[in-house]
């Protein structure tokens, strides 16, 4: 099955296709963000919480719940401070190959982020990921509620990209210019000649 695919502009004006990530690779990418939150989880109740023996030392009832948010703060707010600081991707999504960006190409900004983060509550949290996996199966990127509202995708960094995707050509050393004017053109008018050339000698123009 062909992937979808989403056209990103780089910054010397050529576009590269990005494959969206499979439902599959995102499932992975949670579940390894979820096995680290744990880790985190196991690491407060084995040192900070038995350690000190709150539940000794405080005896009021909103202390505790106070302490035991902000100890958790990190597991709460884990996907958005990750996706914001790491430019749309956690320690699954990087291990993982993935990132999270605008349908329209360009980076997601800390809203996105922030929109997508809300809206866990719905796709993940409270529907025990089925609205999340029904929307996914359902877009054509394979978007979450989140994603739907933020206009973001998850793409797969694991392309293949080569020379010839960009506006570069394998050149001999010796190669002369024979129009020197051609130190006029922009990155995006070289891609434009090049895509045009390659069409006509496809199309035996």
């Amino acid at each position: 099955i062909l992937m979808p695919e989403i056209s990103i502009n780089t910054t010397q004006n050529v576009n590269i296709n990005f494959v969206v990530a499979s439902i599959g690779a995102r499932m992975g990418a949670y579940l390894t963000d979820g096995a680290v939150k744990l880790c985190y989880h196991l690491l407060m109740q084995w040192t900070i919480l038995s350690g000190v023996s709150i539940d000794n030392v405080i005896r009021d009832n909103w202390s505790m719940m106070a302490i035991f948010i902000l100890l958790y703060l990190p597991v709460i707010f884990y996907s958005l401070v990750q996706e914001s600081l790491m430019e749309g991707q956690t320690i699954g999504k990087k291990l993982l190959g993935i990132k999270v960006v605008k349908i329209d190409g360009y980076q997601a900004s800390f809203f996105d982020y922030l929109v997508r983060w809300v809206l866990r509550l719905i796709d993940i949290s409270g529907s025990l990921y089925i609205a999340g996996m029904t929307s996914m199966a359902a877009t054509k990127y394979h978007q979450r509620l989140g994603d739907l509202a933020a206009g973001t995708a998850v793409i797969s960094l694991k392309n293949n990209i080569n020379i010839s995707h960009t506006i570069l050509e394998q050149l001999s050393e010796d190669y002369q210019p024979v129009f020197a004017q051609v130190v006029r053109f922009s990155d995006n008018d070289m891609r434009i000649i090049k895509e045009t050339y390659q069409n006509a000698i496809k199309n035996n123009d």
